[in-house]
């Protein structure tokens, strides 16, 4: 990675290893952010360490997931959530503030400083020049500490943009083509550091959306420099002071480069249900369109609304299309009401929501029976929007917009010419629904309020000497966070109750699962490659700990999910195919020594009654190995502060 701009962050801030693509290393933290349906069991992590104050340079809780309140639950999160902020020195940024990703590229992303956030798309900083890196509350919560992050050195690849984009292809169609080409496998372990001529034709909004969508490719993180385009957008935020040049050095070396001409892109869209069934949206032309949403943190910038706007003005919202406009900020929401641009949507008969995350994640706007909804967010897993049997589309803004417009998929020759898209010069700035921290002293004395439906932290103690259980789920591939803890209004509201939410663990693929992961006493889940993509939610592994699942086996694991295991004291096994295959559920296993063997990184696997043995990979080196036998990340932090 010699000369590439992510080797150069990643030196600044190393604080232990090698960097070399594979080794454990570890990173210092300038900024955090945490969102609502992660944040609170990260503060009650924090909580546990017994600090007294944040000790990175910035950190920032947002409230943008768990935003309807149908019951008391959220609103206790959010007091919760507010009275930390208070007591331990966070910025909050309240609900209806906006998206998190969206408000951070706004008002606090710093191009070459560190971003660890407890939401898989906080790479969406690296539109702005920033390290984002997504991982698990306990991660964030341990870097609020003070502590390095720990993880795996990626190999830094190279995308070279040439052209510049034309017709009705977006930045949403250069990560779609990138989804094409790699699947939503082929990042992992990697970093994905654009260069060439073609980046100084995109804005901050454009390189933000490529990089937030590099979390559905697998990448640790996306990275783009930090140039004139990036000075704009920041001198438009009134922040210029935070800006600096960063670009990678002319003979930068990249583990592989992959060239993407952007005057070739045309219009894409990602069929259901992942978000690498990628075709042109000339092959769906005709298909017919029940729902259209715009938003989520991929595409609600100003920019993104001005186009839908210009699509949108002088035309009707299809009779048979339900369509939703959900800006990703208030600052957003704010200028498209100044601009006129609301009136535009209202008179076209869109209905407006909150700037919040809402459809993306299943709360709210969920399709009818069989429906085909288009949306511009970055996931269309089967199930996430609330409809199981909905086909679910991916698409730009514009593709979208025109969907509605029309009731089915319009090829690009029918779209007409392309509107021009002038950003305003000067922007309203304000902050009122964010605040800041409190003054040391003042904040000592805050009482953190925790509500009825706010459960104690689930522990576990040391990891056993000896393994003996049942295969309580055999799995396939691309296994995603959603299909292990499920998202949606009601599961939401349960984030902060591990008891409750724990019901649901599986419950879209076994309904039992719970069930009879109690009454067997734990035991073991199989899965095949890429198992845990798809969000950092860290209930996908903290509730299973708490149902006494004890190590999960898989052909490979997705990065943050396998973190999360090791977070929590649950043992990712690395098989081959071969023992996979072997694999039946309902088997029972029996792993001898497993102390001893996450010591060495290799156990034996024996399947009581047909006596087949195999030997499977420990997933854990340097710290985790220690981090594994103390039961998770908490317990071994809080042995090393003592």
């Amino acid at each position: 990675m010699r000369g590439t701009l992510a080797g150069r962050i990643l030196s600044d801030h190393l604080v232990q290893g090698a960097l070399a693509p594979g080794e454990q290393i570890k990173l210092r933290i300038d900024q955090t952010l945490t969102q609502d349906a992660t944040g609170t069991m990260a503060y009650l992590q924090f909580e546990a360490l017994g600090l007294d104050r944040v000790k990175t340079e910035l950190s920032v809780s947002y409230v943008d997931h768990n935003t309807l309140q149908n019951g008391p639950e959220n609103a206790n999160d959010h007091r919760y959530l507010q009275s930390v902020a208070a007591r331990y020195g966070l910025y909050f940024s309240r609900p209806g503030n906006g998206i998190c990703h969206q408000v951070h590229l706004e008002r606090f992303g710093v191009p070459g400083q560190t971003l660890l956030g407890s939401d898989s798309h906080t790479p969406t900083a690296g539109g702005l020049g920033m390290l984002g890196i997504g991982a698990g509350g306990l991660d964030v919560a341990i870097a609020m500490a003070g502590l390095p992050y720990e993880f795996r050195c990626p190999s830094v690849v190279g995308v070279r943009l040439i052209g510049a984009l034309a017709g009705w292809a977006s930045a949403k169609d250069v990560i779609l083509e990138l989804l094409r080409r790699l699947t939503v496998k082929g990042g992992v372990g990697k970093l994905l550091e654009y260069f060439g001529p073609g980046v100084a034709t995109l804005s901050v909004p454009e390189r933000a959306t490529i990089t937030n969508m590099g979390a559905e490719v697998g990448t640790t993180s996306s990275l783009f420099p930090s140039d004139e385009r990036t000075r704009e957008f920041l001198a438009l935020q009134q922040r210029a002071e935070t800006w600096r040049p960063l670009a990678a050095e002319d003979d930068a070396e990249y583990a592989d480069v992959i060239e993407v001409d952007l005057s070739t892109l045309e219009p894409l869209v990602a069929q259901p249900h992942m978000p690498d069934r990628v075709v042109p949206v000339a092959e769906l032309a005709g298909r017919k369109v029940d729902q259209v949403c715009m938003g989520s943190c991929t595409n609600s910038s100003l920019a993104d609304l001005m186009v839908v706007a210009e699509i949108l003005r002088g035309r009707r919202v299809h009779p048979e299309v339900s369509l939703v406009i959900a800006p990703g900020s208030r600052q957003v929401m704010l200028e498209a009401s100044r601009l006129g641009l609301l009136e535009v949507f209202l008179a076209a008969g869109a209905r407006i929501l909150e700037p919040a995350c809402g459809p993306c994640i299943g709360v709210g706007q969920a399709p009818p029976s069989g429906a085909t909804s288009v949306r511009s967010f970055n996931r269309n897993f089967e199930g996430r929007s609330g409809t199981p049997d909905a086909g679910i589309y991916l698409a730009s803004p514009a593709v979208g917009a025109w969907a509605a417009v029309a009731g089915e998929f319009l090829p690009p020759r029918d779209m007409g010419d392309p509107p021009a898209i002038n950003l305003p010069e000067r922007i309203e700035i304000n902050d009122n629904m964010i605040i800041p921290p409190l003054p040391e002293e003042q904040a000592r004395r805050v009482e953190v309020q925790r509500g009825p439906t706010i459960a104690p932290l689930p522990m576990r103690g040391e990891i056993e000497q000896d393994l003996v259980g049942e295969v309580l789920l055999r799995l396939g591939d691309n296994i995603t966070t959603d299909d292990i803890m499920p998202a949606g209004t009601h599961i939401l509201s349960l984030r902060s109750n591990i008891p409750a939410i724990a019901e649901y663990v599986f419950s879209r693929i076994d309904p039992t699962f719970a069930e009879r992961a109690v009454g067997k006493g734990g035991g073991f889940v199989v899965g095949g490659e890429n198992y845990g993509q798809g969000s950092s939610r860290e209930h996908a592994a903290l509730a299973p700990m708490y149902l006494g699942v004890r190590a999960v086996l898989a052909r490979s694991f997705a990065r943050i999910h396998w973190q999360n295991l090791i977070n929590f004291g649950i043992v990712p096994l690395r098989i081959d195919e071969e023992a996979y295959v072997q694999i039946k559920q309902g088997d029972r296993l029996r792993i001898s020594d497993l102390r001893k063997g996450v010591r060495e990184e290799e156990v034996e696997v024996v399947v009581e009654g047909s006596g087949a043995r195999f030997r499977a990979k420990v997933e854990a080196a340097g710290e985790q190995v220690a981090v594994l036998l103390a039961g998770g990340r908490l317990n071994y932090v809080r042995q090393q502060l003592g």
